[in-house]
């Protein structure tokens, strides 16, 4: 597992803005000088994923699960229970072992909007503390998931981030964790983004 890898996990129907937000801040973090690899991956081989307003993305490269050190789940289509999103990866359930087995390796776990819902489903989040879209925060409970009503939600190995636009917070509040304070705030500056406090559950030591 290579611990400076971030994969964003990509496919037919996520909300754009969900993966881009955090591939812009993290990606500009990396044009600053930190070491990372930034990807757009898929569950399998595809020239193009298509987001649902007809954004059309070119993914990286393929999932491996045990590959990367970080890896962030977009949502999308899950209040209009879409084919195309969230709503049908859950119930076609390709995704998900692969997502379980990520976090078995010690994989950061992170998720934008209702991409909480694949972590929830993969048996990831389980009774811990997350955040979601508002539209998702009942089914998300309904998985026994302790819900917070916060922008970003740290819990460790595991954050959740709320909304569309909170991709951006969740791509901060990475790079503050991956590099450091200075270039999260730095990258917030570029950004025009007045960074708002995220909720730990636990204590750096």
């Amino acid at each position: 597992m290579d611990p400076t890898r971030v994969d964003i996990v990509v496919y037919d129907g996520i909300d754009e803005l969900d993966a881009v937000g955090p591939l812009e801040v993290l990606r500009s973090a990396v044009a600053d000088g930190a070491d990372l690899d930034v990807r757009l991956v898929t569950r399998l081989p595809s020239r193009q994923v298509t987001g649902t307003f007809g954004l059309r993305i070119e993914p990286d490269g393929m999932f491996e699960p045990g590959a990367a050190g970080v890896v962030v789940v977009p949502g999308g289509g899950w209040a209009t229970r879409a084919d195309r999103g969230t709503w049908g990866e859950v119930r076609r359930g390709d995704l998900g072992p692969m997502l379980a087995r990520c976090a078995e390796d010690g994989a950061l776990m992170a998720s934008v909007c209702t991409g909480a819902m694949l972590l929830a489903h993969a048996g990831i989040i389980g009774e811990r503390p997350a955040t979601t879209h508002h539209a998702a925060r009942a089914a998300l409970f309904d998985t026994g998931a302790q819900v917070l009503d916060e922008r970003v939600v740290d819990d460790g190995d595991l954050i959740t981030a709320a909304g569309v636009t909170s991709g951006i917070d969740l791509g901060l509040h990475l790079v503050e964790r991956l590099v450091g304070p200075a270039a999260a705030e730095k990258a917030a500056v570029r950004l025009e983004h007045t960074r708002v406090p995220t909720h730990r559950t636990w204590t750096i030591s």
